[in-house]
């Protein structure tokens, strides 16, 4: 599990003509190194996150704040092994992102993926970028 501090965190941006144009694609990084289209940026709402499946089995949850920014992190909520932290709450603390466990509302901080609650949990943190596509695609979301 990788864990970014603030400054390590890259969000993505959704202010890009390709983007709309319908011509981008959102891509996490995953641990193994390479670079994982997973969605068109068209598929994420403010507030709403969307999962993905990434090669290596593990879920992540995607996020789009009220900023534009987007942010990945895992989906599986420590505290009860349920992969559904992409239908959690979203909202901000202290002027940083999180999300709330749909089960138990536990909060997530969505830049570093430490457990607001309790500190001893967290979640990973994915690196993410929107990219113009090469070519025609669909979406992964």
């Amino acid at each position: 599990m990788t864990t970014l501090s603030a400054e390590q965190h890259a969000s993505a941006s959704l202010t890009t003509d390709a983007t709309a144009a319908g011509t981008a694609a959102v891509e996490i990084h995953c641990p193994e190194g390479s670079w994982v289209p997973v969605c068109g940026p068209g598929d994420l709402l403010p507030g709403r996150g969307v999962a993905a499946l990434l090669p290596d089995g593990a879920q992540a949850a995607l996020f789009l704040d009220r900023g534009g920014r987007i942010h990945a992190i895992g989906n599986r909520d420590p505290f009860t092994g349920a992969q559904v932290l992409s239908r959690g709450l979203t909202g901000s603390a202290d002027g940083r992102p999180f999300v709330a466990s749909p089960l138990l509302k536990q909060r997530f901080d969505l830049l570093t993926g430490d457990c607001l609650d309790d500190p001893a949990e967290s979640i990973p943190v994915y690196r993410v970028r929107v990219r113009v596509r090469d070519g025609v695609g669909g979406s992964g979301c």
